[in-house]
């Protein structure tokens, strides 16, 4: 088969999966053997970062096809992050309780620091010291807002959207 060709079909792969790719599973897909495709794959790693396009290919845990580092704004304006349903419960508890005590978020949701990491990253919280010093305040940030089109106070809209009793008792 072609090079070009190949690399080709190697750049379709990456292109509709949202997960990166190991050479054997590219190689399985298009039924060729594996050194044949890491070659490949090398030389459209070189096409890519040779040309300095928006997109990469990245392949620290396998290969997939990405946005450059230095255009991730334009791809967070026009595409919001998604929050899995556990994330997304964690964010609601800080937003009703707000601000809220790590510890105290810790007891409500077991798995309550892996998603303030996650939600730190995406700018939708902010954590401050207590006045304690010995833990952290968290509230939601102004990107929260927008990324959920709210304007105003959190609780008042709750009250205002006559919130359902599972929602009050968070």
């Amino acid at each position: 088969m072609d090079n070009e060709i190949l690399k080709s079909k190697i750049e379709a792969v990456l292109f509709v999966t949202s997960k990166a790719m190991q050479p054997s599973e590219i190689a399985q897909i298009l039924e060729l053997e594996e050194d044949i495709v890491e070659g490949a794959l090398l030389d459209l790693m070189f096409d890519y970062s040779s040309r300095n396009g928006a997109l990469e290919i990245d392949d620290e845990d396998g290969y997939i096809i990405q946005v450059r580092a230095e255009h991730m704004d334009i791809v967070e304006k026009l595409c919001p992050v998604e929050l899995s349903p556990a994330i997304l419960k964690t964010l609601t508890i800080i937003a009703l309780k707000e601000p809220i005590r790590q510890t105290a978020l810790k007891e409500l949701r077991s798995n309550a620091y892996e998603h303030i990491q996650e939600l730190l990253a995406q700018g939708l919280i902010s954590k401050s010291k207590d006045k304690n010093g010995r833990s952290f305040n968290i509230r939601t940030t102004k990107k929260f807002q927008e990324y959920f089109k709210l304007k105003g106070d959190i609780k008042a809209l709750v009250k205002r959207l006559d919130a359902t009793e599972d929602l009050k008792n968070l």
